[in-house]
């Protein structure tokens, strides 16, 4: 995975696993890989991913089974695309708006391209 400096690592790890979770990698009561593994598979320390598994967990999007690991709570994904729509309308579609109008698009030519893109 290629990290950007706009977020913190550890952030973009628990967006990646939120990413996982929304694509229907990991479903409801899914084991999810272990920190360990998901530190060696993203490159990245363990203490980083342990930062990422605690932030999900804080967020009730996984949780811990005693000696048994990571899994996703009932409902993740639901709560994942709710907290990522409400981010989406407040912070970036205003941003998109007045690039729009500073650019004179409008609607018919967004809806088109919507439509060409719309799989």
């Amino acid at each position: 995975m290629t990290f950007n400096n706009e977020k913190a690592i550890y952030l973009q790890m628990a967006d990646r696993l939120c990413d996982e979770i929304l694509a229907g990698k990991y479903k409801d009561d899914d084991r999810i890989p272990s920190v360990r593994e998901y530190a060696v598979m993203l490159e990245v320390n363990t203490n980083t991913a342990v930062k990422a598994y605690d932030e999900l967990a804080r967020a009730n999007i996984i949780y811990n089974k005693r000696g048994l690991g990571y899994f996703v709570t009932k409902g993740a994904k639901k709560q994942i695309l709710k907290v990522r729509k409400k981010e989406f309308m407040e912070q970036k579609m205003p941003e998109m708006f007045r690039q729009m109008k500073l650019l004179g698009i409008n609607k018919e030519e967004v809806c088109n391209l919507f439509d060409t893109y719309n799989v």
